[in-house]
């Protein structure tokens, strides 16, 4: 063989090793794709509630798009603290979940101390379902719309009664916005829970109440309480005859509740992206909409830079809120 020939032969024998460690991963890759086992969803509620259902329709889905189980680990505690701290915690390998959202960005500005950064320790996936709030009186009542409301509030200022959960609850800061944004005096009266709210909006004892669909439908249903305006951007699937607080003459007023999936920072972006398209595509599904709002949700898919810039928004939005109505902050 003459020299050149032989070096001919060499540096052919360099490349195809070269290619062969260059393809090997790849294909290893291909072969064991993400995800290989069952993957955890932290919720950071108990079983049964809104929250915790949509997260088990979705999750459903995704088992069945990615051919592995998602199950859901109900963590509630501590105003979603104690989930996030095991979110945050959890190795970055696509296999542990966080259900995050509007309850987040409240915390932000309602506790001295977090032991985690929500927008630093997490990487956004994508939003999954969103939450109006219901502006809701008793049937019978001499208010018939949100204009007799501000109305009545601004005859007697101080005199109506707005039932809503605890400080710093959704609700509760719905209310608050909604006092500030009508330019009327209203006295806030909260409650421990849901039903002990509606009973005093029943007996009369409170005026109206901010209440999400899933905790009022059955008095809805029973015409026993009104919706009287929703708090979205849109009327609502489930009330598409009851107008938003923008329409009925409240402009620039928006509330939603929101939730969607987080992963630890350093999760790699081959398996967010993953995780994101499957839930891009599976949350536009007929049967998934379709349960979605018999419990008062909207699913609604995003890029994680558009759950980030929303979540971001919302940390400014209710910190504002929050400072403006003098809500102490927790240790």
């Amino acid at each position: 063989m003459t020299l050149h020939k032989e070096v001919a032969a060499k540096v052919a024998i360099a490349i195809g090793l070269l290619l062969a460690a260059t393809v090997a991963p790849t294909a290893a890759q291909t072969a064991n794709p993400y995800p290989t086992h069952p993957v955890m969803l932290i919720v950071p509620y108990a079983a049964g509630g809104v929250a915790d259902v949509g997260m088990r329709i979705l999750g459903d889905k995704l088992s069945d798009r990615l051919k592995q189980q998602f199950v859901i680990e109900n963590r509630p505690g501590a105003a979603g603290i104690v989930a996030a701290q095991a979110g945050a915690s959890a190795a970055p390998d696509g296999y542990t979940l966080l259900m995050t959202g509007n309850n987040n960005a409240i915390a932000v500005s309602l506790f001295n101390k977090l032991p985690y950064n929500i927008l630093t320790d997490f990487a956004s996936v994508s939003t999954a379902s969103f939450f109006d709030v219901l502006l809701v009186t008793r049937a019978g009542s001499p208010l018939h719309s949100l204009a007799d409301v501000i109305k009545a509030a601004k005859a007697n200022p101080g005199k109506l009664n707005i039932a809503t959960t605890l400080p710093g609850s959704t609700q509760n800061l719905a209310a608050e916005l909604f006092t500030s944004t009508a330019g009327i005096k209203a006295t806030l009266v909260t409650f421990r829970t849901s039903p002990d709210m509606a009973n005093a909006v029943l007996r009369g004892d409170v005026d109206v109440m901010f209440e999400f669909y899933a905790a009022a439908h059955g008095l809805l249903d029973a015409k026993k309480l009104v919706a009287l305006a929703s708090t979205g951007a849109e009327r609502t699937a489930y009330l598409p005859d009851v107008p938003t607080v923008a329409e009925s003459g409240l402009k620039g007023f928006e509330v939603n509740s929101w939730n969607g999936i987080s992963v630890p920072a350093a999760t790699p972006k081959p398996i967010i992206d993953t995780l994101g398209k499957a839930m891009r595509d599976v949350i536009p599904d007929s049967g998934v909409q379709s349960k979605a709002a018999q419990m008062g949700m909207a699913m609604k898919a995003s890029s994680p830079e558009e759950m980030t810039a929303r979540m971001k928004a919302d940390i400014a939005k209710w910190g504002t809120v929050i400072a403006n109505a003098h809500i102490p902050k927790h240790d």
